[in-house]
């Protein structure tokens, strides 16, 4: 996940030293107001429909300390969702919550990795430029699909890097943790729930509700990983077993029997 409201906020080009303490400062008043709780779901109602959710929410302060950047923030997210056929409520000045949504396996990775890697991101003020660098964040989520007829397996895959998030001195220690800055959660709804799939190192695990809803609570400033199996049904193999037991009903019904005799 990479949301842009992280790199808006959370890092600042060492250009001089003054801009240095004005960053620390920053992220300092940023870790004692708790700024961002940032959820993302993925709902998946089966094989042809479900939609991405998230839900944005900044922190009361972190609007009073700069409302202006964090306005402009919401705004380009509610743009980038627009352009993936999506749509965005809010709830609250604080609060945004984003609809997109996807009808197949290919259009939810294209359209979740698109979201979060732009390939033509915005571009900022020279201004800006001059007193905010971002963070690189590696978002990729990648869905490997098995069709079975009447069902189909999914393994999904999701990779996010938050290392570049933590705020380091010169000699690579950590000034400013992120840990406190950020609350992030990614989440997965499926018609029949889903495996977890361990994958060594840096495997998140995730909190499963009665549900069957899936939740990772994503940690800043390290390297984060999940995947899980999960299956659902195919519209289409479904329909055709339908259509097929229709018409053998029919027949059946107008022949009274399955093997045709002549008189």
């Amino acid at each position: 996940m990479k949301p842009a409201l992280i790199h808006g906020f959370l890092l600042v080009r060492p250009v001089i030293s003054r801009l240095r303490v004005i960053g620390v400062v920053f992220l300092v008043s940023l870790l004692l107001s708790g700024c961002v709780k940032y959820d993302v779901l993925v709902n998946v109602k089966d094989e042809n429909h479900g939609a991405i959710v998230q839900q944005i929410r900044l922190g009361e302060q972190l609007r009073s300390f700069s409302n202006a950047q964090a306005t402009e923030w919401l705004k380009s997210i509610e743009r980038r969702a627009k352009e993936l056929q999506g749509k965005t409520t809010r709830r609250s000045p604080q609060t945004l919550v984003v609809t997109i949504p996807f009808s197949n396996g290919e259009e939810l990775t294209t359209k979740f990795n698109q979201f979060f890697n732009p390939v033509n991101p915005t571009p900022r003020k020279a201004k800006d430029r001059e007193t905010v660098d971002l963070p690189s964040l590696d978002s990729t989520l990648s869905l490997d699909q098995r069709s079975f007829f009447v069902v189909q397996r999914n393994q999904l895959n999701y990779e996010l890097d938050l290392r570049s998030l933590a705020v380091l001195s010169a000699n690579g220690s950590v000034i400013v943790s992120p840990g406190s800055l950020l609350d992030l959660q990614f989440s997965l709804q499926t018609p029949w729930g889903a495996n977890i799939i361990d994958l060594g190192d840096n495997t998140i695990t995730p909190q499963i509700y009665e549900n069957g809803q899936l939740v990772w609570t994503l940690i800043p400033g390290q390297l984060n990983r999940l995947a899980v199996v999960y299956w659902v049904p195919s519209p289409l193999g479904i329909g055709t077993i339908v259509i097929v037991l229709l018409v053998l009903g029919g027949f059946y019904v107008k022949y009274k029997s399955f093997v045709v005799t002549e008189a």
